[in-house]
């Protein structure tokens, strides 16, 4: 069964930081390339960063140099640090592999406000 847990969301202040964590099991994780989404209210789940299995990423204009994936292969992880956080970063936080493929988990709400 396959199933991908979000964590490390929470309240931050503009300009802060967090790590958000994905663990994923009953998938062929190391082969597939995998994305951090996020939903904002009363808007569509959206793609923000990907890693493909050899490590290369790629991101959304919005967060680029201030957000980094990564990927644990042996432990069927994915990463996303978030850095100089704006309010219009706040949203639920997905992962899944991208394409997304697998049932959706229940995700990790960021906020960011002061």
């Amino acid at each position: 069964q396959v199933q991908l847990v979000e964590s490390g969301g929470g309240l931050v202040q503009p300009g802060g930081s967090l790590r958000l964590s994905c663990s994923a099991s009953g998938i062929a994780f190391s082969v597939f390339t995998m994305g951090w989404y996020r939903q904002a209210p009363g808007k569509e789940r959206e793609l923000v960063a990907s890693i493909t299995s050899r490590g290369n990423t790629n991101y959304e204009e919005s967060v680029k140099g201030r957000f980094t994936i990564s990927r644990d292969n042996d432990k069927k992880s994915v990463a996303l640090q978030m850095n100089s956080l704006k309010p219009d970063d706040t949203a639920v936080y997905y992962c899944n592999q991208n394409p997304p493929f697998s049932p959706w988990g229940q995700g990790t709400q960021v906020t960011v406000s002061s």
